[in-house]
């Protein structure tokens, strides 16, 4: 009678045995369920590697580059996906007549009465630069990378305006009265703010250009003097009518019984500026060659002159030559629109592009003034002459300057030069005393 009531116990304990091995399998099946979920995510949440090709996009003079503009209101152009976002916002960018490289972005979303309005030249745009900006987008189709420069690295600031409820933007205070300061009143803000903020090598460098400023003036002043001291006979009357500026020459003496004492070199390149022009003299030392992208044809061809001077002072003299040439050369070519690509990289030192602005008078256009054109070109071909002891061809500088030999023979002619013929090349020389060429004119009939 035993056996049969445990059988019946056993039998009544056989379900929740059952119950538990099924929940147990459950749970197992739910720790694998959960387990493929996690490498599920994990195969998404990969990240996918690409292998692209950068390509870096020079700022090209005649394309302006990507403006990049935000919203500190909070608006989202992209917020409907569902639409098509040229039709959702119209964008409009608008340059001073009068000043090109002042910009004004505007964006105006469909069937709002609100602008959003953001210029390059007020505002946070004025402050400080501290760094720059590049745009990169990504082709995934080609795989390629392009990284484009953003004009003028100005992020734009767009805020929102109600249209024609509001007059026109009118220009911070401060940016009118910076355009109403006069050359002097610049200068002398400049010197404050480079004495207040600069580093240390920058406020040297502007104390000895400052220095050399006063020393020319100096030295004008006392030509000045002496030409009103000898004004009492003919011949230095003529002298002191003609003055450099009436020629719009370099530099010169009449009275030079030598043609290196016809244009004064070291009224040409100051005693202080020597010391930034040691670019080709250092790379004549270690060896290296003078490339034809870096430096003027006219200099990479008489690179070999400085392997032949012995003489240490006299190598350096040379070489700073040849150095003032490169800098006038792609000062003129930043300057011009022909020319502007081959001194992108080119860097002038501070204190020889300050003389230069200066010298030639370089206007908001950044395109030199006929005159001053004609002056710099001058200043070339003096140092051409100094640097081939005045006898040149002038076939390579020529190249350099991106003229005719014919026309630039006339600005030869209105140095002083002649031309002799030696071996079927016709030579640029320097007879002294300086005779320049008067002007004709024409008799009426």
């Amino acid at each position: 009678m035993a056996k049969p009531k445990e059988k019946k116990k056993q039998d009544d304990q056989n379900p929740n045995q059952e119950r538990q091995d099924k929940m147990d399998d459950d749970t197992q099946d739910t720790q694998h369920q959960e387990i493929d979920q996690e490498k599920s995510n994990k195969k998404k949440n990969k990240k996918k590697k690409h292998t692209v090709t950068i390509e870096t996009v020079a700022e090209n003079p005649n394309n302006i580059s990507p403006i990049v503009g935000y919203f500190p209101s909070g608006y989202d152009p992209l917020k409907n996906n569902n639409k098509v976002v040229d039709e959702e916002v119209s964008t409009k960018l608008y340059r001073n007549v009068k000043r090109s490289n002042r910009l004004q972005l505007v964006v105006s979303p469909n069937g709002s009465q609100v602008d959003f309005v953001g210029t390059n030249y007020s505002g946070e745009a004025t402050s400080a630069q501290l760094c720059t900006y590049s745009l990169g987008v990504l082709d995934k189709e080609t795989q390629t990378l392009k990284i484009v420069p953003i004009a003028a690295n100005k992020i734009i600031r767009l805020e929102p305006r109600v249209r024609g409820s509001e007059a026109p933007e009118t220009e911070d205070p401060d940016t009118v009265k910076q355009d109403q300061l006069t050359a002097e009143e610049r200068n002398d803000k400049m010197r404050d703010l480079t004495q207040m903020y600069s580093s240390k090598k920058s406020i040297r460098q502007a104390r000895k250009l400052d220095s050399l400023r006063q020393q020319e003036d100096t030295g004008n002043q006392e030509e000045f003097d002496r030409n009103i001291a000898g004004a009492i006979n003919k011949e230095a009357l003529e002298v002191a009518i003609t003055t450099d500026n009436a020629r719009n020459i370099p530099p010169y003496d009449l009275a030079a019984t030598t043609s290196q004492l016809a244009y004064p070199l070291d009224r040409i390149i100051f005693n202080g500026e020597w010391d930034y022009l040691l670019d080709v003299f250092e790379l004549t030392k270690a060896g290296a060659d003078m490339t034809l992208d870096l430096y003027p044809s006219f200099v990479c061809n008489r690179s070999y002159k400085l392997d032949h001077i012995q003489d240490e002072y006299e190598k350096k003299r040379l070489a700073g030559i040849f150095s003032f040439i490169t800098h006038l050369v792609k000062f003129k070519d930043k300057h011009s629109m022909d020319g502007v690509s081959s001194a992108k990289h080119h860097k002038i030192p501070v204190i020889l592009f300050q003389k230069f602005s200066s010298l030639f008078a370089v206007t908001d256009s950044k395109r030199l003034p006929d005159d001053k054109l004609n002056l710099l070109i001058s200043y070339v071909l003096v140092l051409t002459l100094i640097a081939d002891d005045f006898r040149s061809d002038p076939t390579d500088i020529a190249k350099d300057l991106r003229m005719n030999a014919v026309a630039l023979r006339v600005h030869y002619e209105y140095l002083g030069c002649k031309f002799v013929k030696e071996k079927n090349v016709l030579l640029a020389t320097l007879p002294v005393p300086l005779q320049f060429p008067t002007l004709r004119r024409k008799r009426r009939r």
